[in-house]
């Protein structure tokens, strides 16, 4: 894990520079939040919470950064001086990590001096972005999957070392129960597994010599590659032949599709095998798989017991990146009073909500999400059970909906860090996976579903709504 805070965007440490130089490092508020869902769904999966904690405690210059910075002739003597000190001294409000997320609510609070928040920017975004892409890819192969057995087999295809290993850890919060990726798995505890490349078979003089090879090797349930040459012709004869003398032990076996039709092969196989009097025989498919392949061949009832899902998964296939930012919602004066700031757009969804903010998720009597709303946070502010309330759309227009509050309201953003320090330890990594699929059971399928999913409510408060129209009113007269 990289922990130098040269991880930053130049123009990062170009304003910190300027803020330093005009005694601007006054308390600042910065929220993280994205803009869009990837993959057109319905839902994201936040993700990258606990290596940001971690990084974000030892975050620091190095005297060799600190040299590089110098002979850049671009920073003064006195400036990088002060950066041999630096350090993340403020705190950090966040949801858990493994909470289902929507557009414009944020997903992390930081609250410290400018400097420092705005140093940090590219780092946090860097790691949260990613991670939660590919959770979230990974939460909607597993769906697509009927929640069944997904294996991440990405290691040769992710984007170097550092994005391999990142995205073994995200794909495992978001469904996969297990890795390709040894060191993933030493790492992160995530469980190892594999079974053979062709490469064995074609080692061999023929597939059934392969097979019983690797099978006296690991004989407790071996999963044999059945595609080098003919699935249905030899590769799966040979491993009925193979599987009869595991079966005379008490052993069972699996074979692997890695090629072909998945759907038709599948069919044939399974036939096959259990003919062969091997009911119980698992078969498992690789080959360019994502949530659209795996939904057909789920509703085409394939008989697929488990998914290796490789580079459609670590990569994020079709969607390159996560589309979150990070963005100034509060700044404090000169008199030390914390002011609201707003970002405005012609485009009103990119208009930011301002101020310190919490938010809640809404939930009706059988305990399903049916809204998160976004509020100033004070005591005052607080959705309370029996109330009736309007809630509105995050642009701040006519779009709004009442609601009668049934339960609790859950604030999400919790703190995290206080003084730079943790404030309490950081969940085990199963933990937070099982929070994903514990936190997926609150939502309607229809939220869910690959096409077309329906747009689950984000909405702002009375309160949040007129601060933030006051604001725009504000900057609009100033023109």
């Amino acid at each position: 894990m990289i922990h130098s805070a040269l991880l930053t965007d130049f123009y990062s440490l170009t304003m910190a520079q300027g803020y330093w130089k005009n005694d601007m490092d006054k308390r600042a508020i910065f929220e993280m939040f994205f803009r869009r869902h990837p993959f057109g769904g319905g839902f994201s999966i936040f993700a990258g919470l606990d290596p940001l904690l971690e990084t974000l405690r030892r975050f620091s210059f190095s005297a060799e950064d600190i040299a590089y910075l110098e002979g850049l002739k671009f920073f003064e003597k006195p400036f990088l001086d002060y950066l041999k000190d630096f350090r993340f001294r403020g705190s950090l409000w966040a949801m858990d990590e493994g909470t289902v997320i929507f557009p414009q609510e944020p997903l992390i609070r930081i609250s410290g001096g400018l400097i420092e928040c705005q140093i940090i920017e590219g780092m946090l975004l860097n790691i949260v972005n990613f991670q939660s892409l590919i959770a979230t890819k990974t939460a909607r192969v597993w769906l697509a999957a009927d929640k069944g057995s997904v294996m991440e087999f990405g290691l040769r295809r992710a984007q170097g070392p550092d994005g391999a290993m990142s995205a073994s850890r995200a794909a495992f919060i978001g469904g996969a129960f297990g890795t390709s990726n040894v060191l993933a798995g030493k790492e992160y505890g995530i469980p190892v597994l594999g079974t053979m490349a062709h490469s064995w078979i074609m080692a061999f003089p023929n597939e059934e010599a392969a097979f019983q090879a690797y099978a006296d090797l690991y004989p407790e349930f071996p999963v044999f590659l059945i595609d080098t040459y003919d699935t249905l012709r030899s590769g799966t004869p040979a491993a009925i032949k193979v599987g009869k003398r595991l079966a005379a032990q008490g052993k069972n076996f699996g074979v692997r599709l890695d090629s072909g039709d998945m759907h038709y092969l599948s069919v044939q196989v399974r036939k096959l095998l259990d003919d062969a009097g091997f009911p119980n025989a698992k078969i498992s498919v690789s080959n360019d798989l994502d949530e659209n392949i795996i939904q057909t061949l789920t509703d085409a009832g394939a008989p697929i017991n488990s998914w290796g899902v490789g580079t459609r998964m670590v990569t994020g296939g079709d969607e390159a990146a996560f589309s979150g930012v990070y963005k100034l919602t509060a700044r404090e004066d000169a008199s030390g009073k914390l002011l609201p700031t707003i970002k405005f757009s012609d485009n009103p969804e990119k208009t930011t909500n301002p101020g310190l903010k919490q938010v809640w998720r809404l939930r009706d009597a059988q305990g399903m999400s049916v809204a998160d709303v976004l509020g100033l946070e004070d005591a005052a502010n607080v959705p309370k059970p029996g109330n009736r309330y309007i809630f509105w759309h995050p642009a701040a227009d006519y779009r709004h909906f009442y609601h009668t509050l049934e339960g609790a309201a859950e604030p999400l953003l919790k703190l995290r860090l206080e003084g730079g320090a943790l404030t309490s330890p950081l969940p085990p990594l199963e933990e937070i996976r099982r929070h994903v699929k514990a936190d997926l059971e609150t939502f309607d399928a229809s939220h869910k579903r690959l096409l077309n999913p329906h747009v689950y409510k984000v909405s702002i408060t009375e309160e949040l709504r007129q601060l933030k129209l006051d604001l725009i009113q504000s900057y609009l007269g100033d023109l």
